[in-house]
């Protein structure tokens, strides 16, 4: 049964009740994650009432799924700007009108390489607030894409993990995922534009409050001050100790309990916080083709 949003979580203290007077739909479609919206039309600009409204049920939901929306590439920049600054990917192949949209698939001859848990550009200073991606080509089958709860995950963690991983902070890097693109010389270009950032592991959602498990296998590489905060008995210790941390918080994305599982169809578009939410795209539909065209909002340097 649909719900219609009237009124503002408690923890969505940055939008005033008042403020929220909307009419569109709000479906859950799973426990952990995700809704899907209803009676709305993308390609209208958004009043302060439908924006607000909808800022709040990204909050809440994290994912939220819009169906049949036909729209065109001018007015998926326009959709993502109302939610702030774009930013332009320094890899990823670009709309040639609107450089904000990456365009994303394979081309029937190359398979895509998105099948891993990650947090889109978590390798920048400023990872991004959240992206709206729209399916422009679907497989008849397959091509899901799995989205992750990740303050759900952290609050499940062990207490005894929590308290291991207070205070740490992790590397994440933008080569290890995208330098098999580059040439040599791409690759020390990129090395001088975007170095390696440092972000905690357990990251503040500036809008919620949330703790938030902020690792992911794609982009974070090691810990930065896993010695300063562990015992170390030998020399090797502490690199074991450290990437059995490490691997055992990139496996918290990949609990079924902690996820929604999309079906594309054309003209979807999926809108998430990317600050709290890792997600995989999965690559059971090659050689068929998937296109798909994603604004990234730039976000918060996290804390």
């Amino acid at each position: 049964m649909s719900e219609t949003l009237t009124a503002a979580p408690a923890s969505a203290a940055i939008v005033r009740p008042a403020a929220l007077r909307a009419s569109f739909t709000v479906d859950p479609i799973a426990p952990a994650i995700g809704a899907e919206i209803g009676n709305i039309d993308l390609s209208q600009p958004l009043d302060d009432g439908e924006y607000a409204a909808l800022r709040t049920a990204l909050l809440e939901h994290k994912l939220l799924v819009f169906r049949d929306q036909d729209i065109t590439a001018a007015q998926q920049v326009a959709l993502g700007r109302r939610f702030g600054e774009l930013e332009v990917h320094p890899v990823f192949p670009q709309h040639p009108d609107h450089p904000e949209l990456v365009v994303l698939g394979g081309d029937g001859h190359t398979a895509a390489r998105e099948n891993v848990y990650h947090t889109d550009v978590s390798w920048r200073a400023r990872p991004s607030m959240g992206s709206i991606l729209r399916c422009v080509e679907c497989p008849k089958v397959g091509g899901d894409t799995i989205w992750v709860n990740m303050a759900l995950a952290y609050e499940r963690l062990p207490q005894s993990v929590r308290e291991a991983i207070d205070g740490l902070l992790a590397v994440h890097d933008l080569l290890p995922a995208f330098g098999v693109r580059m040439t040599p010389e791409e690759r020390e270009a990129r090395r001088k534009a975007f170095p390696p950032a440092t972000h905690p592991v357990v990251r503040t959602h500036p809008e919620t409050g949330e703790r938030i498990l902020y690792v992911n296998e794609a982009f974070t590489t090691h810990l930065a001050n896993f010695v300063e905060k562990h015992e170390v008995r030998y020399g090797f210790d502490f690199r074991l100790a450290e990437m059995d941390l490490l691997q055992y918080l990139y496996r918290q994305a990949a609990v079924p309990e902690h996820q929604v599982r999309l079906k594309w169809r054309p003209d979807t578009i999926a809108f998430w916080d990317n600050r709290s939410t890792q997600h995989y795209a999965i690559q059971d539909y090659f050689p068929a083709r998937r296109r798909m065209l994603r604004a990234t909002i730039i976000g918060e340097v996290p804390v």
